[in-house]
């Protein structure tokens, strides 16, 4: 059997181009594990969504496009060109939507010989929108375009050894000079908590069901972001009251994690905090989210709180021991 390695991250659109981001809000939020709703009302949803997010979406978009192009697909690149540096395997990249697609990918592996593949989500948490989502659809994709390829896939990581340290070691040169670390992690809606939890009756439903041990862990995004940010300060040395965890991104009027990061950094900000720090933990690559929504509009939220000082710190993007943990994970395989 030969062995091949593939990446998938989330995605972007191919441009900030208003017809690029419909596309892609569209492919993104038609997704049954994104929007979990009943197709006809999940289409009726998106329809009316997708009337004005496409050229408020556009405009964020162009704050960050590089020359190069969407920052998650540019670092996302890179990160597979030095991984296939370091291993003998053959290493393809795909996004969960749009480009480079996983039909190509596939495709690629099969062409080189490839029968069984290691997918690495590039999502350390579990989640039904993200890494759900993307294994998922590997593996349709594989049943159809290449039945001989075996998918083995990378258990979530958030609090592996190696991924910890790599995130210590890309934020240690901004843990010097700080009042407050918020840890902001993407949020998802409170029900998705309960559609993943394998015992039917512990995520929000058992008091503090985060620290009370349950086969459910292993499937809750919750109890899984809050062991990341245990794993990380436990390992920088941070104390417990200098930092704080939040939930960013939400959509829509229904329940989503909380506290909610907007409201997080106006509250530290009138609390007295004037030295702030945001890390985004869930993102192993700068995106949308952690450019514009972080860096620059939790920006103005904190300094319009009356904070004075606002540092975001980056993902880990091509980080070397970011690429060293991947190169872990193969060498396992």
């Amino acid at each position: 059997m030969k062995k091949g390695v593939l990446l998938v991250n989330l995605g972007s659109p191919d441009s900030p181009a208003v017809g690029d981001v419909r596309r892609y809000l569209n492919e993104f939020l038609m997704d049954g594990r994104v929007i979990d709703l009943v197709w006809p009302l999940r289409r009726l949803i998106v329809g009316l969504i997708l009337i004005r997010r496409p050229h408020e979406s556009g405009e964020a978009y162009e704050k960050i496009w590089t020359k190069d192009g969407s920052p998650l697909v540019v670092s996302s690149r890179k990160v597979q060109k030095l991984l296939q540096s370091q291993v003998s395997l053959p290493v393809e990249l795909a996004m969960r939507y749009q480009n480079p697609s996983i039909e190509s990918a596939v495709k690629k592996l099969a062409a080189q010989g490839v029968t069984e593949t290691l997918l690495i989500p590039l999502f350390p948490h579990y989640a039904m929108s993200s890494y759900e989502s993307a294994v998922v659809r590997v593996e349709e994709v594989a049943r159809k375009r290449a039945p001989q390829i075996r998918i083995t896939v990378q258990p979530p990581y958030y609090v592996h050894p190696d991924y910890i340290a790599a995130l210590v070691a890309s934020a240690k040169d901004y843990l010097k000079d700080y009042d407050h670390l918020l840890f902001s992690y993407h949020g998802i809606p409170e029900r998705h908590l309960r559609k993943s939890d394998t015992t039917g009756c512990h995520c929000l439903k058992v008091e503090n069901c985060c620290e009370v041990a349950s086969a459910a862990h292993a499937t809750c995004y919750r109890a899984q972001c809050f062991a990341t940010t245990a794993a990380f300060v436990k390992l920088a040395g941070v104390p417990p009251e200098k930092y704080s965890v939040s939930f960013q991104s939400r959509l829509g009027k229904d329940p989503w994690l909380k506290p909610y990061t907007d409201y997080e950094l106006a509250r530290l900000a009138n609390e007295g905090k004037k030295r702030m720090l945001v890390m985004c933990p869930a993102f192993v690559s700068d995106c949308l989210e952690t450019i514009e929504e972080i860096g620059m509009r939790g920006c103005e939220e904190f300094m319009a709180g009356n904070g004075k000082e606002f540092t975001r710190i980056p993902c880990m993007n091509e980080h070397p021991t970011w690429i060293e943990a991947l190169r872990k994970m193969v060498e396992k395989f």
